[in-house]
């Protein structure tokens, strides 16, 4: 007697991508005996979703607000969810000894009771629905690392951001950052290991066994040569810094990181402040790619350092071009670039943008080789300066969502590198504490960019989101860029619009009749 078997081929599965999690489904009619010809991916919302934010500041003069935001109608039909951040673990401090208390004291905690860090686990923020965003505050030099995830339809979209304020000392200026999904590999050329500076990479690992992470430094001359950053063990739902400089046996000026995990997943982000110039973390580069733009180099710009890094086996040779807001113009005595494989490259653009915001555009020139590229941006002259990053950016795919937004005080940068013009979408929510949506739709010319401000939700009271979707044309990237003048000083931070992990590819599930009628 024969016998019949059906199997299906992948009949259920669970897809992880950069911390969104779809569920995979057997189409309906699976029992069907005609073979089934297999179809393009299709995209799913993500059911789950997870950020990590290092802990902000050791400084006692640190403000710090914490804003989460979900868009609306990223998954119809999904059940209501949850959306919440708790505090990590403690672990290892940084150094202290530069603290400053209120008066610029150096050592000191004026005005400051230390009780000590939240205990694990403690929720520090949740969001309830979305469309609104939902913030929380902290002034305390012990603020904690957090580790959030949010599902049902409180994933698609999850976005959060944390502000910091730090009113004097070293790093003082806007430390801003996109709370980061967990992965294994992190690029972030544009650190230092100088005099001056204090740069940390923070490793928070959300899961409940520990990770091991090497951190590889590469300077001009190649790597750096250090023990030191080998196989650091990241126990579980815990975080520790690392003091860059305390991996390098001299200082040097431009160095580019890798966070590499060897088992388990971390998020990371490196934390800077320089004695004279301020602080700002540093977010991670696109991934390594030949060409690479970087946008938002904000109209009165200084000083713009870019540090470019080719981790493959070849030499990298660049165009390097300036797509201001009538055209793209070749800086003069800088047309070209040459990154040696292993090696970090860099160059002093100086006032690039001369009064018009603009981004950078790397492309290949002849020999082409993947690179990981950020700019160091600083505002301001003499005892009253400020630095930010901008890394290189990827473009924008389906939908990317920055949050806390301040009216008057956020700007975007379009850009359309190639030769093709591209139509934006812009969506700004509610306010934090009531008023209304608005929306705005923006073309960008090939070549360009383009500087706005995003629409002001009409009587929004509170911090708002912004959402960006390219509605049709060229590739397109973004940036968004968030100033609050301080004293003097233009304190500013920039964030790059990547990807909200709304939606990830699901291949569907196939029928195998290979085992039919055996």
């Amino acid at each position: 007697m024969k016998r019949t078997t059906l199997s299906l081929f992948a009949a259920t599965a669970a897809l992880a991508a950069l911390g969104g999690v779809a569920a995979l489904t057997v189409p309906s009619g699976a029992g069907s005996a005609a073979p089934t010809a297999a179809k393009a991916p299709a995209r799913l919302p993500v059911q789950r979703s997870m950020a990590l934010c290092p802990a902000p500041t050791s400084s006692d003069v640190g403000e710090t607000a914490y804003t989460a935001f979900t868009p609306v109608g990223g998954a119809k039909g999904a059940k209501k969810g949850t959306a919440e951040l708790l505090s990590a673990a403690g672990s290892d401090k940084k150094d202290d000894s530069n603290k400053q208390d209120k008066k610029g004291n150096k050592g000191g905690k004026e005005g400051k009771e230390s009780k000590g860090p939240a205990p694990a686990g403690t929720s520090v923020l949740s969001l309830k629905e979305p469309g609104k965003p939902a913030t929380a505050t902290t002034g305390r030099s012990d603020a904690p690392a957090l580790i959030g995830s949010a599902d049902g339809a409180l994933a698609p979209g999850w976005t959060v951001q944390q502000t910091t304020v730090v009113a004097a000392g070293s790093g003082r200026g806007l430390h801003g950052l996109t709370c980061t999904a967990p992965d294994t590999s992190f690029w972030f050329p544009g650190a230092s290991t100088a005099k001056g500076r204090q740069d940390y990479v923070h490793l928070t690992n959300p899961d409940s066994t520990a990770a091991v992470v090497d951190l590889e430094l590469y300077g001009k001359d190649g790597r750096v040569k250090s023990g030191a950053g080998e196989g650091v063990t990241v126990p579980p739902r815990s975080t520790v810094p690392v003091l860059l400089s305390s991996l390098a046996d001299a200082p040097t000026e431009d160095v580019t990181v890798h966070v590499a995990a060897r088992s388990g997943r971390v998020g990371a982000g490196l934390q800077t402040a320089d004695d004279k110039k301020g602080g700002d973390w540093l977010p991670a580069s696109a991934e390594p790619a030949a060409d690479a733009v970087l946008p938002g180099i904000p109209g009165d710009a200084t000083s713009v350092r870019l540090v470019v890094f080719a981790p493959g086996s070849d030499d990298a040779d660049l165009k390097v071009r300036f797509a201001g807001p009538n055209g793209t113009i070749t800086p003069a005595g800088h047309e070209t670039l040459h990154v040696r494989s292993g090696m970090t490259a860099a160059v002093d653009l100086g006032d690039v943008a001369k009064g018009e915001a603009g981004s950078l555009l790397l492309t290949a020139d002849g020999r082409s080789a993947p690179v990981v590229a950020a700019l160091r941006v600083t505002r301001g002259k003499d005892d009253k300066q400020e630095t930010a990053f901008i890394p290189a950016v990827q473009q924008l795919g389906g939908r990317a969502t920055v949050a806390d937004n301040r009216p008057k005080g956020s700007t975007l940068a379009l850009v359309a590198p190639g030769k093709e013009a591209a139509q934006v979408k812009v969506v700004s929510s509610a306010g934090s504490e009531g008023g209304e949506p608005a929306e705005k739709t923006y073309t960008v010319k090939p070549g360009t960019t383009l500087t706005v401000e995003p629409p002001q939700p009409p009587g929004a009271k509170g911090s708002f989101a912004v959402t960006v979707e390219k509605v049709s044309g060229g590739p397109v990237h973004a940036s968004r860029m968030l100033a609050l003048p301080k004293d003097g000083v233009p304190m500013f931070t920039i964030q790059p619009l990547a990807d909200d992990r709304s939606s990830v590819k699901v291949p569907e599930a196939q029928q195998d009749l290979s085992m039919l009628n055996r």
